[in-house]
């Protein structure tokens, strides 16, 4: 990785494609040079002399003799540390034209700019102290955050809550290091500085706080994947209809025949703070061969990589088919972690006269416990019910994130597991009085090199290589 952070980069910080408003950003040292001789202020004598970071109006000449081209500009400046990265920055704010901005990055190139690597605008912010690591990992998590609950946890790690948490052990850990360190100095006169109790209770507080840590970094690595609800059942179970209607679309085709459904459908689903995958499955059979069989398979996979199953079973079966029902419903089951099971179509069901006309025909089938609800799509009924029951249940899944993004949690488990048993020997010998301080402390040294690695006071090429290639250029 070339850490020449010095030589001014630049790249288009604005989405791509046309739009009112475009980004060019520029940041390193000399950005007043690299736009000298094609920006024009309004107010020359305040763009040369600027101390403090503010806007300049004026205008970029991006013609020739033969051929001018002028175009109005605004230039937010930044001449000092004060700047995002940490160095004299510049943004180029035009009319988004994709043609236009190509044209001023070119420019930019041609007088001294390099093109930026992906995350190196926020690598410079790291590299100058503006941003520990894991504030860093989180500009990333808010620009892929793909639902509220997601953006949340990103801007709140950007703003330093785990960060802070961290440095203020990490400091505890440093206090007490030297109180030990102190003693060993003067341990000829029988001095101490820290006692044993207190040194346990402290190592024992920070131990139990890595341990809350690694298990929600644990927790926040599973959910890091997308959620799935998959749709099971027999054939004309009703699925494909309740996937549209959950899915507000009408991707599944319908159809009164058995067996309309041969491949899986996907659909995301975003309801405010929950996202999820819903998949419409194939109607579960048995002695398939052929495509059938085929479909069957995909079922199964899909079932044994959901977080939950919805079972749906119709109303308007007979005897024989809800006995079937039962026993491929408790097949099912054993392969996804969760389940509800639903009875579906309960408009079509016949109800004897002497029946409560809001219960069906065919009751609730038998769910061992497990959550089950009457539904019917034609007349809306148990819908808003099967829709709250969702959020609970995979509310649910998605706790215990906590505060890690994913891929913070990734990088760190490794090292919150190291710190954990390098504080788990320290309190085992500062439970014994025979054990001298130096060896808590080459314990304690160790979980602060750890410690170290996951805030970016300790970092290697090969860590900055891992985070920020994952960017998008110009961020």
């Amino acid at each position: 990785m070339d850490l020449n952070v010095d030589q001014p980069i630049a790249a288009l910080a604005s989405p791509a494609g046309g739009s009112l408003r475009g980004i060019v950003r520029i940041s390193g040292a000399g950005v007043q040079q690299v736009l000298a001789g094609w920006f024009t202020p309004d107010d020359p004598e305040g763009w040369i002399t600027a101390k403090t970071a503010r806007s300049h109006a004026g205008k970029l000449d991006l013609g020739d003799a033969s051929r001018p081209m002028i175009c109005p500009v605004e230039v937010m400046y930044w001449p000092n540390r004060r700047s995002y990265t940490g160095q004299p920055l510049v943004e180029l704010h035009l009319p988004g034209s994709p043609c236009l901005l190509e044209l001023v990055l070119g420019e930019a190139y041609r007088r001294g700019a390099r093109p930026a690597r992906p995350g190196e605008f926020t690598l410079r912010a790291f590299l100058a102290g503006k941003l520990d690591l894991l504030q860093a990992e989180a500009v990333l998590g808010v620009i892929d955050a793909q639902n509220p609950a997601e953006l949340q946890t990103a801007l709140a790690q950007l703003a330093g809550g785990i960060s802070g948490r961290l440095s203020e052990l990490r400091r505890d850990l440093l206090e007490l290091l030297a109180d030990l360190e102190a003693g060993l100095d003067f341990v000829d006169e029988d001095i101490e500085f820290v006692s044993r109790r207190e040194v346990v209770d402290r190592l024992v507080a920070a131990r139990d706080f890595v341990e809350e840590l690694l298990q929600q970094a644990s927790d926040r690595m599973q959910s890091a994947v997308r959620l799935k609800v998959v749709l099971a059942g027999l054939p004309n179970a009703g699925k494909s209809t309740l996937f549209n209607r959950l899915a507000e679309a009408h991707s599944a085709l319908v159809s009164s025949e058995r067996g309309t459904t041969r491949d899986f459908l996907i659909r995301r689903i975003t309801w405010g703070n929950l996202s999820f995958d819903l998949i419409d499955t194939a109607g579960w059979e048995e002695g398939s061969s052929g495509i059938e069989a085929e479909a069957q398979d995909q079922r199964i996979a899909q079932l044994k990589q959901s977080n939950l199953l919805v079972w749906c079973s119709s109303a308007d079966r007979d005897q024989a088919e809800r006995q079937f029902d039962d026993q491929l419903f408790d097949e099912a089951q054993r392969q996804s972690p969760a389940t509800i099971r639903l009875l579906t179509k309960v408009d079509l069901a016949v109800r004897p006269s002497s029946a409560d006309p809001d219960s069906p025909a065919n009751p609730l089938p038998s769910s061992g416990g497990l959550d089950s609800l009457a539904i019917s799509v034609v007349t809306d009924r148990g819908l808003s019910e099967l829709r709250d029951l969702l959020r609970s249940r995979l509310g649910t899944e998605q706790s215990g994130s906590g505060q890690w993004l994913g891929i913070t949690a990734a990088r760190c488990r490794e090292t919150l597991e190291s710190i954990e048993a390098s504080l788990g020997r320290a309190i085992a010998s500062a439970n014994v009085r025979e054990v001298g301080d130096e060896l808590i402390a080459v314990d304690l040294r160790d979980a602060l090199d750890h410690f170290g690695v996951i805030l970016g006071v300790i970092y290697t090429d090969d860590i900055l290589d891992r985070i920020f290639s994952k960017f998008c250029i110009g961020k």
